[in-house]
């Protein structure tokens, strides 16, 4: 499916990222790994969580190098990109699926944590695709994958300030970089993955999910198909993929709902049931 493509994942040396640069590899595209070796709230790195993932890809016979440029500044994104087409000539398809986690509340949030969550998340993001877009413009192809985050969104994680603000701007990246790209053959859709990681662990135990099969690789069976060539119809979309199943976001506006009423009424009483 995807034998001659390049592949950039961020954040790809444990979890979902590995899954998906794995899955990748094994529908024949040359993957570059990306990953520091972050701690989850990314304040310590240096594990060389990238290298294993390139041994297990190169020991079934896939092409793989490992990146650990830092993603979160415009410089080190560029440097990432540079290495996959230094490496493997060109770059079409990018996902970025670095992430960190801060679990602080509205009133406990400190504004260095806020700025670590939204320097790896947001300007990670923003930072690969830029580098990736004039690549993909002039070979007119390009596939970028964001990650955003369901439980972020909507409202079951109360002590996740940072990260929940950061899921919400990449999915507005999403939204503009598809309409950025649509000219140029270069499509951009968002994932809400469900699925158990380190980062996940702690909302599953707590049962939310509970007797589900939430294996990466359901995810990174739809992240591979939206970087197909065939889904050059496929962009602006955000998709929630979890075990095995799929389901689409979307966003509507809505002319009759019992807010609507109140307002345009000029009420904020309670509504009787």
């Amino acid at each position: 499916m995807l034998t001659g493509r390049v592949a950039l994942v961020t954040g790809a040396g444990r979890g979902l990222g590995a899954a998906h640069a794995r899955l990748l590899a094994a529908e024949g595209a040359a993957v570059v790994v990306n990953d520091v070796g972050a701690s989850l709230d990314g304040r310590t790195s240096g594990e060389q969580v990238a290298a294993d993932v390139v041994a297990d890809i190169t020991a079934v016979g896939g092409r793989a190098v490992a990146d650990t440029c830092d993603i979160s500044t415009f410089a080190g994104a560029a440097a990432a990109v540079r290495r996959v087409v230094d490496t493997f000539g060109r770059i079409d398809i990018l996902v970025n699926n670095a992430g960190i986690m801060d679990t602080s509340g509205v009133e406990d949030l400190a504004e260095d944590s806020l700025d670590r969550v939204l320097d790896v998340h947001v300007k990670g993001s923003v930072a690969t695709t830029r580098a990736a877009f004039a690549y993909m413009r002039t070979q007119a192809f390009g596939r970028i994958i964001n990650t955003i985050s369901e439980s972020a969104l909507d409202m079951r994680m109360a002590d996740s300030i940072a990260y929940s603000s950061a899921k919400a701007a990449v999915w507005g990246l999403t939204m503009a970089t598809a309409k950025n790209g649509a000219p140029y053959g270069i499509t951009a859709n968002a994932v809400s993955p469900g699925a158990r990681t380190r980062m996940s662990a702690g909302v599953l135990d707590a049962g939310m999910s509970t007797g589900l099969d939430l294996a990466p690789e359901h995810v990174s069976r739809v992240v591979v198909l939206l970087a197909s060539p065939g889904a050059g119809d496929i962009t602006g979309r955000v998709v929630h993929a979890a075990a095995g199943q799929v389901r689409e976001y979307i966003l509507r506006r809505t002319a009759d709902t019992d807010l609507v009423r109140r307002l345009a009424d000029g009420s904020t009483s309670t509504v009787a049931s």
